[in-house]
């Protein structure tokens, strides 16, 4: 299995990136938000998961460990393939995954495309078996209305989820957490000279 891959970004394509590792291009499907701050020419390093199916052989590469983790999680779901996996972790991170499952929020996973409400409520009650708690809830209650109001406002300015979630993301782990503060800081993510 290959569980990572470092190289050159040589093609954005519209759900994926190819990546240069050593003379050979690897197409590696990625989350929307990582896919559109990643530039052809810079050096990624991705955390892979291979998926092997009789018609199917695609790598799905994340910035971070626990993003691959929950992408594994995902597709233990009965129903949910290495797609809508994905495309659920295009439009939630992680803390939103678990902040939906603590608060028994199915709907939220519903936001995905193709992720109608039977699956959401599956999804749900498969991950809070699985989702450990960890000192998240701690860190979650003082983040989570914060950052909901945060996504409120970036939604009500016209960026998309996708982008404001990416905004928020994108938020120093360390930031303070008042609203204005968090606004201020998702807001320059759409600033950088990288996205123009």
């Amino acid at each position: 299995m290959i569980a990572s891959l470092s190289g050159v970004v040589s093609h954005v394509n519209a759900d994926s990136l190819v990546v240069e590792v050593g003379g050979v291009g690897l197409k590696v499907f990625v989350p929307t938000a990582f896919r559109e701050q990643v530039r052809v020419g810079e050096t990624v390093y991705l955390h892979t998961h291979l998926v092997v199916r009789q018609d199917m052989l695609a790598l799905f590469g994340f910035e971070t460990v626990e993003g691959r983790e929950f992408f594994e999680l995902l597709l233990s779901v009965d129903g949910i393939g290495p797609k809508s996996a994905l495309s659920i972790l295009s439009v939630m991170t992680p803390d939103t995954i678990r902040r939906a499952v603590f608060q028994e929020q199915a709907e939220l996973f519903m936001r995905a495309p193709g992720v109608g409400k039977k699956t959401a409520q599956k999804i749900l009650l498969y991950l809070q078996d699985k989702v450990k708690a960890e000192g998240f809830l701690e860190r979650m209650t003082a983040a989570s209305d914060v950052d909901s109001e945060v996504l409120a406002a970036l939604t009500a300015l016209g960026y998309s989820v996708v982008e404001a979630q990416a905004a928020l993301q994108s938020i120093p782990r360390d930031a303070p957490q008042q609203v204005e503060e968090r606004l201020r800081l998702a807001l320059q993510y759409f600033s950088t000279p990288s996205r123009s």
